[in-house]
């Protein structure tokens, strides 16, 4: 749990540079105090399913990109990937068995 926090805790801190966001620039976009971004980002503080759905609003990625970096762009690429092996790989044991 404590390395989920920690991870988090980056993660945030980082999308937020990304963003070019001030604590009080996030803290606006999320409805919440200056001083619960400073928490969360210094790990005193963890926040609910609502505070990680709306951080990750503010900061414009998935909320798993929050516990996982890039993790959306990750998994697209995961997908697209195995799409492409998979999909080339069965017509290859299609047409060997059927032709």
């Amino acid at each position: 749990m404590e390395e989920a926090l920690d991870t988090f805790r980056m993660n945030m801190k980082y999308y937020r540079a990304k963003k070019n966001f001030s604590q009080a620039q996030l803290a606006e976009s999320c409805s919440c105090s200056n001083g619960m971004i400073g928490l969360m980002e210094a790990g005193k503080a963890k926040p609910s399913f609502d505070m990680i759905v709306s951080l990750a609003a503010a900061l414009e990625v998935h909320p798993a990109d929050l516990f996982l970096r890039n993790a959306s762009s990750l998994q697209s690429t995961v997908r697209n990937q195995l799409e492409t092996r998979l999909v080339a790989d069965i017509r290859s044991v299609l047409d060997s068995n059927f032709c």
